[in-house]
Parts: structure tokens; C-alpha cells; sequence
């Protein structure tokens, strides 16, 4: 299978993925606070991905070599992209609704193409431009033209912010694609975006702890962790 249909195929299927994750992160938003579920997401998915990985380095008898640049890269993707645009992902959700979440981050890959032409230098051809300016309609026409000002709408307008920061992850990824495989790029800026959300986690915590939990909002933590981050970060990446 070509690499460019297997990539396709990964994409779609992280696409579909996280379609549903709106649905169920709306419902959990309604008892966990949007940080502390951030927290939750990545600390599951973290250990998820470590196990997975150390078993990896096991069967290859090879261990990654990162150096300090790779570092900071790693902590970069984890800072723009898991921190801020997730963080922003689920606020926005919390104040909009599930379906607005879904549909405005759907515009990502016409951001991409955006970032790519700045930081790859990649061509912008007809094609590309025309896909980003329909995505840019879309998410114009999902805000909508009367613009009142309430949380529906700053929900929105963060949940574009969600777009445009995962787009730029998704270029940074790709760099860091070269040297190292999905697996590491996933669970070591996941990491790092640990470092950034636990302080605000901590704070939001105090102010306002979790209650009423029941077996759906664990399920749903549960599959946030590991089905929406572990495995569709990795399948995007």
C-alpha cells in the first residue's frame, strides 16, 4: 500500500475518532472541570503510550537516541498542540456544544496548508488556496453572520483558536517525522504537555473539585485517554 493512502487512511480514521470524542467529552465536561479532564486525558494516555513504547524498544532491541534539540522540539508540539489547542478544544466544546466542536476543528487540514507554505515552504497551489478559503466559509457560516456575544460564540471563536494550533502542530509533527516514529513523537510531547497543564489543573482543582461521578463519566475518561489521545494522536501523527 502506498504511503500516501496508508497516511490517508490514518488520518480518516483519527478524523472519525475524535468525531465521537465531542460527543462523549460534552457529557464529562458536565461533572469534570475542562483542565482537570485535559490532565486526566493525558496521563492515561502517557502511560498507554510509554508501556507501549518500552515493549517496542524491547522486541527492536534498540533504544531512540533524542538529543537536546529533539527535546525541545518534543516539548514545543506538547506546548502548541496538546496543551493549548486540547485545552482549547475542550473549553470551547464546554461553552459551545459537541457538534459545533466537531465541525469547526474539521478545518485543520486547510490551516495546514497554510502553515506548510510559511514553514515547509511548501507550494501553495489553486487547489490548496481554494480548500482553505471554502474550510474558512464553513467556519464563517458555523459561527454564523449575527454575531451576538455569549459564551456559544466565545466558545466558538476558541474552538477556531483549537484549529489553528493543531494545524501548526501537525506541521512540527511532520518535522519531527524524519528523524523519529509516530510512537515517539505521541508519547514524548504528551509528556511535556503535562508539565504545562498540571499547575492550571491544580488550580482549577481547588476551586472546583469533581463530583458526582458515575460509570459513564469513567468510561468516558477512560476513552478520552485512551481511544480519542493514545490512539488517534498516534494514527494522526
Amino acid at each position: 500500500m502506498k504511503q500516501t493512502i496508508l497516511g490517508a487512511i490514518c488520518l480518516s480514521l483519527a478524523a472519525s475518532i475524535w468525531g465521537g470524542m465531542y460527543v462523549v467529552s460534552k457529557y464529562v465536561l458536565d461533572f469534570i472541570p475542562p483542565l482537570t479532564l485535559v490532565w486526566l486525558r493525558f496521563i492515561i494516555a502517557f502511560v498507554v503510550l510509554y508501556f507501549i513504547l518500552k515493549i517496542a524498544e524491547k522486541k527492536q532491541k534498540k533504544k531512540v537516541t533524542i538529543h537536546k534539540k529533539d527535546w525541545l522540539l518534543f516539548a514545543w508540539i506538547g506546548f502548541i498542540g496538546y496543551f493549548i489547542s486540547i485545552t482549547c478544544q475542550f473549553i470551547g466544546t464546554k461553552l459551545s456544544d459537541a457538534h459545533t466542536g466537531s465541525l469547526v476543528t474539521s478545518a485543520t487540514p486547510a490551516f495546514m496548508v497554510i502553515f506548510a507554505a510559511i514553514v515547509l515552504k511548501e507550494k501553495l497551489t489553486a487547489r490548496r488556496l481554494l480548500s482553505t478559503i471554502i474550510a474558512t466559509i464553513g467556519v464563517i457560516i458555523v459561527i454564523g453572520w449575527d454575531i451576538e456575544i455569549g459564551s456559544y460564540f466565545i466558545g466558538t471563536i476558541i474552538l477556531v483558536g483549537a484549529a489553528i494550533t493543531w494545524a501548526l502542530l501537525s506541521i512540527y509533527v511532520k518535522i519531527a517525522s524524519i528523524q523519529f516514529s509516530s510512537l515517539v513523537i505521541t508519547t514524548y510531547a504528551i509528556f511535556f504537555s503535562l508539565f504545562f497543564i498540571t499547575p492550571f489543573m491544580v488550580w482549577e482543582f481547588q476551586t472546583n473539585p469533581i463530583e458526582d461521578l458515575n460509570m459513564h463519566v469513567v468510561l468516558g475518561v477512560l476513552y478520552l485517554g485512551i481511544v480519542s489521545t493514545a490512539g488517534a494522536f498516534f494514527l494522526w501523527n
